[in-house]
């Protein structure tokens, strides 16, 4: 904390599972941020994916608290499931925002190439530093991203900054096809994940 305002991460997602991938830019985000605090959020009804009428965002809140038991730096929120509907960030933002605090967002690539789209964009500019990390290795983005960040100094006056991580190509969809093969996760997911994944058989 500096000067009384508190530095606080905003990372949301639908976490279906929420894997290491996930995990690794949590960490970066807070050491590289320096956040004082850092709110995980999984999705209640994302309106930029579809999620499987099976979804149960309980099973979702529950692992993202396994994968992050025991951080005090870490809260795990149960926020846009609570408030039902459809899970606008604009909302999230709204409700963490404050005087004594500074928010940070964290988007993986494909979403900052689309955030000037998203529901009240101008007023998440305005709420929030935004911040994308790269999850994978495509150097054809590269120009795509300068160009973007270009568009939205002009139109909103704030760029997204970049987190710098190695990349690890783990993908939710990859930890449901793995499970429902009954294969080993704790690869690809946090263990205690793994043994919930097991234990309430999901993506089988």
């Amino acid at each position: 904390m500096l000067n009384g305002i508190m530095r606080i991460g905003v990372y949301g997602g639908t976490f279906a599972p929420i894997h290491r991938g996930h995990v690794a830019a949590a960490e970066a985000f807070l050491r590289q941020m320096e956040l004082d605090l850092l709110y995980v959020i999984p999705t209640g009804i994302p309106p930029h994916k579809q999620v499987s009428a099976s979804d149960d965002p309980i099973h979702r809140l529950r692992m993202c608290e396994l994968a992050f038991a025991g951080r005090r730096d870490v809260i795990v929120s149960d926020m846009e499931i609570a408030r039902g509907g459809k899970s606008y960030t604009v909302d999230t933002l709204r409700a963490l925002a404050g005087e004594d605090r500074r928010l940070f967002l964290l988007t993986g690539t494909d979403m900052m190439l689309t955030l000037g789209q998203w529901r009240c964009a101008e007023e998440i500019f305005r709420l929030c530093y935004p911040v994308y990390i790269r999850r994978e290795n495509d150097p054809i983005l590269e120009a795509r991203i300068v160009a973007k960040n270009k568009e939205y100094q002009e139109v909103f006056g704030r760029i997204v900054r970049r987190i710098s991580m190695d990349a690890v190509e783990i993908s939710s969809t990859e930890v449901r096809a793995a499970a429902g093969r009954g294969e080993a996760l704790e690869a690809m997911v946090p263990e205690a994940v793994a043994g919930y994944i097991r234990e309430h058989g999901l993506y089988v």
